[in-house]
């Protein structure tokens, strides 16, 4: 208990055992399989919303480029899938059989060579993990390494988002252009078009939410956690420190990115495919929306405005089809008006104090480990003289 308790407090570990009993019973019980298995494709955008916590909220790094790294993790999943779909048995009807449709339909003879790792599952799941990071570590070595950031790193990922995505429409004998990667059916054998398994995968998506919370909690209380916020708030002081501040932002930048990455390979396994829709520059303000709302300065906020968010989105989308976009465009502005620390600001300012009358014993004062409703970010952040 003492090592959990130097990670988490006791109001964070009641968030977590909140999420887990609304993940785990309270959905199950109250929805059908097609509602219970539409927030699971939600819960799948969580995952890029906490990066967005640690990446943004913590540590500054604004991105507008977060779809890229969901997608590549989804694309790396879908390749799987579709060559698992594609045996010379099941395209025996096509000019070369063996191959995924697509390629067929646009004359492509033999399976190429990118293409072939991902016969194993054991390389697509390292892949999903290592491409988003790479792409990531590539793309933030070159921005960090020469101090750029705040605006012109938002723009230029945005950029990124915007050409990755010609990029997969243009190659559409490789990638499935348009229409992206479809007809996903088996991972190995299990068909996971069944209702159980919609069950099975929604259970493992939010098993691995509360892993990757949990995972993001120790390195928001680890000296890194510590620096990160440092970096965002007195970033000079930090360097004038000793401490490397590119390589911060590199490694909180990557993080970003895996998480991103676990997400899209679970949306593609939930919802059967994966296209460029995904990827692009409208997707990843989306994600920086979901996480605005939920407050960026809070993990667990940020599953809650995931949740919120595309709940709201399905709503008006079926209830007025030509006005959701203005909905969720004034779901925006009154985040950013009204409650600007989102829905975290809110808990923090009128519901916590509440909460730790039943917590913390009567007649003893919070300890260290407790914290009463305070600024975010008021533990001492200043960076240390590197040994």
């Amino acid at each position: 208990m003492t090592s959990l308790k130097s990670f988490m407090s006791r109001q964070e570990m009641l968030g977590l055992l909140v999420i887990a009993a609304v993940l785990f019973v309270v959905m199950p019980l109250a929805m059908d399989i097609f509602r219970l298995n539409l927030f699971g494709k939600y819960l799948t955008y969580a995952f890029v919303a906490i990066g967005l916590v640690l990446c943004w909220g913590k540590g500054g790094i604004l991105s507008l480029g977060q779809g890229v790294f969901f997608g590549l993790g989804g694309y790396c999943m879908a390749m799987y899938l579709k060559l698992e779909a594609s045996t010379p048995e099941a395209t025996a009807i096509q000019s070369t059989p063996g191959i995924p449709d697509f390629m067929d339909w646009n004359q492509i003879t033999a399976l190429p060579w990118f293409w072939q790792p991902f016969n194993s599952l054991t390389f697509t799941i390292v892949a999903i993990i290592a491409v988003p990071a790479l792409f990531a570590f590539i793309i933030g070595t070159a921005m960090f390494k020469r101090r750029v950031g705040g605006v012109y790193f938002a723009i230029i990922t945005q950029a990124i988002a915007a050409i990755l995505t010609i990029l997969i429409i243009g190659q559409q004998g490789y990638t499935g252009g348009v229409n992206g990667i479809t007809d996903l059916r088996t991972l190995k054998g299990w068909d996971i078009r069944t209702d159980e398994a919609k069950y099975i995968l929604y259970y493992v998506n939010g098993g691995l939410l509360i892993a990757v919370l949990l995972l993001s909690q120790i390195v928001l209380k680890s000296k890194l956690g510590r620096l990160l916020v440092a970096v965002r708030d007195q970033e000079d002081r930090v360097r004038f420190s000793g401490y490397d501040v590119s390589n911060i932002k590199i490694f909180v930048f990557c993080f970003a990115a895996v998480l991103s990455a676990i997400g899209g390979a679970m949306f593609t396994l939930q919802v059967g495919f994966m296209s460029p829709s995904f990827v692009g520059i409208v997707p990843s303000i989306e994600m920086v929306i979901f996480c605005a709302v939920g407050g960026r300065l809070s993990i667990f906020g940020a599953v809650y405005g995931t949740l919120l968010v595309n709940w709201a989105k399905t709503t008006f989308s079926e209830t007025f089809p030509e006005l959701w976009l203005f909905g969720l465009g004034a779901l925006f502005i009154a985040v950013v008006l009204v409650f600007p620390n989102g829905l975290s600001g809110l808990y923090r300012s009128y519901l916590a104090p509440l909460v730790d009358r039943f917590i913390v014993p009567k007649g003893r004062k919070a300890e260290p480990d407790e914290p009463t409703p305070v600024a975010p970010f008021s533990a001492d952040t200043t960076a240390k003289p590197a040994e």
